[in-house]
């Protein structure tokens, strides 16, 4: 019944062969028959056509019917508007932001007639200041060194990344297609926490490996934590460095189930749980519990990695416990080699509309909290800081650096470079460009080798107009970024610079017990380097 289902969608290419048949028959008694022989034998075509090329995922899986979308992207703009994209306030991305990505993937040029679109005396805009003494810079490929003291294996990552998205959300040939594009790129793919699968193997491209509280590919059978299963994984060549996940942005504090019924042999293989069996992932991690012992579970696996990069990816929730992990790293000379800042804006397959929409902290805040208490307490130039959360634009991206980041990540920007339309059907297994699916007639529509190549150019371009972005400020390198080089419009109406909004506090400043505002101090305070329970009421 399932596969009747699906098998609807090639309704109208059916319908299309079944009326040349009757077109034809229709000959034999009149002349007339020539017009359906025609009309239906250039639809029938055109379906065959759909199901064989490769450059569009919805022809492949909806031949024929698919075509409507296509045209009314050929009309005119307004019509396209409403008719296609909506005006959905509400949409998890803007229809600017889509089309830039699919601009820079097919290479095309992303350029535009009549200036900005942007609401330019609203209150909350923000620009960046140009210099009258711009700078070019020559390779745009600029390369950020991840490792500290005690790394042994240090790696020096791309600018731009994948961010993390797990096979099994995402299909075999989503996760071809993103690796194959980072291998070619030169740029790291984020496994996410569902595994090291073997089309991430195949495409051969640079890994982050993301633990999370299911610890699958590293896991007993019981669910907890495995050492030597560990230790065999992270040998791999391509795994470059290891994230334990604490929490992501789009669900923080929220586990997850991937029912047995979804677990196949190839997901049951990543994972290392047994086909069929429920995948767990509970809110919380069982190889620790307290700060101190985060920090050596961090040593553990720079140990048993053979001295990689290992560090931490969380959405910033309560603050004192960001500083009661901090005041463990001081205590036990511990460092994660780097932190990622994943904003409450990121996107995720499946969610409670609540954990959505009004938990964690949002990217602007939760990279400033973490950048600056990591100055405060003396420990920023040790450590690296990633951000992801919606980062797309060379402008969102030069934003993050002026606030904190060492680079950057992206989801749903290299989503979108392999074929994502938003339909919004991730938790269906009814993806129609075969993205976020596990059912494989729909995943062909995906093809690897077109895709891979557009995840490559979505890549290089945005680095280079990172690269055009950064040289009219006049600055030679996008982490030269400060919170000055950006103002915004205040309720007010007044222009105020980065710098008044999003200050970097002293150096030390928490050490010395100084009082920059913000509650920084009161915090730190009140931070147990033993504990993540509750200090007082103040988080």
């Amino acid at each position: 019944m399932h596969r009747l289902k699906e098998l609807i969608r090639f309704t109208t290419f059916a319908v299309a062969i079944l009326l040349l048949l009757l077109s034809f028959f229709w000959l034999s008694i009149t002349p007339w028959g020539w017009i359906g022989v025609v009309v239906f034998g250039i639809a029938t075509l055109m379906g065959i056509w759909d199901l064989f090329q490769t450059q569009h995922a919805v022809l492949r899986n909806y031949p024929v019917l698919g075509r409507i979308r296509y045209f009314f992207e050929q009309i005119r703009p307004e019509i396209r508007q409403y008719l296609i994209e909506g005006d959905n306030e509400e949409e998890p991305f803007s229809r600017e932001e889509r089309s830039i990505v699919y601009q820079r993937a097919k290479n095309q040029v992303a350029a535009r007639p009549f200036g900005t679109k942007q609401k330019v005396y609203d209150q909350g805009y923000q620009w960046l200041t140009h210099s009258v003494n711009p700078c070019h810079i020559d390779d745009p490929n600029i390369r950020v060194r991840i490792g500290g003291p005690k790394c042994q294996q240090p790696y020096d990552a791309s600018l731009y990344n994948i961010s993390a998205m797990s096979f099994g959300s995402l299909s075999a040939n989503a996760i071809s297609a993103l690796n194959h594009g980072a291998k070619a790129g030169g740029f790291a793919h984020d496994t996410g926490e569902g595994g090291i699968s073997r089309y991430h193997k195949k495409g051969g491209g640079d890994l982050i490996w993301e633990i999370g509280s299911g610890y699958f590919g590293c896991r007993h059978s019981d669910g907890s934590f495995n050492p030597e299963m560990f230790a065999e994984n992270a040998a791999l060549d391509q795994v470059k460095m290891i994230e334990i996940k604490l929490s992501q942005g789009a669900k923080p504090g929220h586990g997850g189930i991937l029912p047995g019924s979804k677990v196949t042999e190839e997901i049951a293989e990543a994972r290392g749980v047994k086909v069929g069996e429920d995948c767990i992932s509970p809110a919380g991690h069982s190889a620790f519990s307290t700060p101190l012992e985060l920090c050596h579970f961090i040593q553990q696996l720079r140990d048993l990695s053979g001295g990689k990069p290992v560090g931490f990816k969380l959405c910033v929730g309560h603050r004192r416990e960001f500083m009661c992990l901090v005041k463990a790293m001081i205590e036990t000379g511990i460092r994660p080699d780097f932190i990622v800042v994943d904003g409450k804006e990121g996107g995720t397959g499946a969610a409670p509309l609540e954990f959505c929409n009004h938990i964690g902290m949002p990217l602007t805040e939760g990279l400033t909290f973490v950048h600056n208490t990591l100055r405060g307490a003396g420990l920023r130039d040790e450590i690296r800081i990633g951000a992801s959360g919606k980062l797309i634009h060379a402008f969102d991206i030069a934003r993050a650096f002026a606030l904190g980041a060492d680079w950057a990540n992206s989801a749903r920007g290299f989503m979108f470079s392999i074929g994502c339309i938003q339909a919004q059907a991730c938790n269906t297994n009814h993806c129609p460009v075969g993205v976020a699916t596990q059912d494989p007639l729909r995943q062909r529509a995906l093809v690897v080798s077109d895709k891979a190549k557009r995840v490559e150019m979505f890549h290089r371009n945005t680095m280079e107009a990172l690269a055009e972005m950064s040289g009219a400020a006049g600055l030679s390198d996008p982490r030269k970024f400060l919170p000055h080089h950006f103002l915004q419009r205040d309720a007010s109406g007044e222009t105020v610079t980065g710098q008044q909004v999003f200050p970097y506090l002293p150096e030390g400043f928490l050490l010395r017990g100084e009082d920059c505002g913000k509650g920084y101090l009161e915090r730190w305070n009140r931070a147990d380097s033993a504990s993540f329970a509750p200090q007082g009421a103040y988080v």
